[in-house]
């Protein structure tokens, strides 16, 4: 990577956080966008995000914080994308700035709901970005975990190798480990759909399923991520590597993950309304759940776990019934 290089992470919350403090031990400038203006004005003040990851502590000088979205994209080589992806449609309407000369990283596991599509197509669709300067930032990575320093791992995918690792480069750390891969799509709709997964094991954890049956619901769903991510792009991926498997673990078994919090509490008799204003944190995996299942009406996979997950949070059906229905449908 050039030392010229710029780069700019949109978005505020513990993701976002996350991803600029692993720039800020390579790069020696960061931008930062977040729409919260209180929020910039206590990170120049005190060094770190009042909202979230409060014990990352940053040096203010290496940042460049704005609240303006066209500055930062402007200013901006490479940009990644660290908003929520159900609030991604209505902050990109703002940009008077084109993006079709950056190289843009999406952080996001979702679907952006407007859409219908995962970000990496609704940014070749709607922004008219070649798929060449599109990559996505996978996991197995928990921002909390990043925060504390704890051994991490990534992966930065790209159809542009070259792109994948001037990327890696600027991620990587003494804490962090990057790997690159050219499977943008498969990455991009795994990162989307083990989110779905987790929810699925927090319900089943919050009826009071034990490890054996999460064991067994956890191996029924990298075998039908396989199937619909192969539905949607087939070419050859090894389903078992870390940004596919590892993923999926990390996000249906920690206490860290969102989506598994959610589930947890819809198990546990929340609705889904009053689980999301409990967390006061956005499950991507709920916006998610409605694209994938009616993607796949036309797909044609089989997923039962996916089927039995929107029965739940989009139909109000008995999780407890529909869970003992899966049951007896896993392997």
């Amino acid at each position: 990577m050039r030392r010229d290089t710029k780069v700019a992470v949109f978005g505020g919350g513990s993701w976002a956080t996350a991803i600029v403090k692993m720039l800020c031990e390579k790069v020696d400038l960061v931008g930062w966008y977040m729409r919260n203006t209180t929020a910039i004005e206590y990170i120049k003040e005190h060094s770190h995000n009042p909202n979230y990851l409060t014990s990352v502590e940053f040096k203010p000088g290496q940042l460049f914080l704005s609240d303006d979205l066209n500055e930062l994209a402007a200013y901006a080589d490479i940009i990644i994308f660290a908003i929520p992806s159900a609030f991604l449609n209505t902050e990109l309407s703002k940009l008077t700035v084109s993006l079709s000369d950056k190289m843009v990283f999406s952080a996001i596991k979702g679907i952006v709901p407007e859409a219908g599509l995962i970000v990496g197509e609704y940014l070749n669709e709607k922004h008219a970005i070649p798929f060449d300067n599109i990559g996505v930032i996978a996991g197995p990575c928990h921002a909390e975990e990043v925060a504390m320093e704890r051994l991490s791992y990534l992966t930065v995918a790209c159809q542009d190798e070259s792109k994948a690792k001037c990327l890696a480069e600027c991620l990587t750390s003494d804490y962090i480990f990057c790997k690159t891969s050219d499977d943008i799509i498969g990455t991009e709709y795994a990162a989307m759909l083990k989110n779905i997964y987790a929810i699925a094991a927090g319900i089943a954890h919050g009826l009071g399923y034990g490890d054996n049956y999460q064991a067994v619901l956890m191996s029924n769903a990298i075998r039908e991520m396989k199937r619909y991510i192969k539905k949607v792009h087939k070419m050859k991926r090894n389903i078992n590597n870390s940004a596919y498997l590892g993923d999926l673990l990390v996000t249906g078994y920690s206490t860290f993950s969102r989506n598994r919090m959610f589930g947890n509490m819809i198990g546990k008799g929340y609705t889904v309304k009053s689980a999301m204003m409990e967390m006061k944190m956005v499950a991507e995996g709920y916006y998610a759940v409605k694209s994938a299942y009616e993607m796949n009406l036309i797909n044609g996979a089989r997923t039962p776990i996916i089927d039995t997950v929107y029965a739940v949070v989009y139909e109000g059906k008995s999780p407890r019934k529909h869970f003992k229905i899966l049951s007896e449908k896993l392997d």
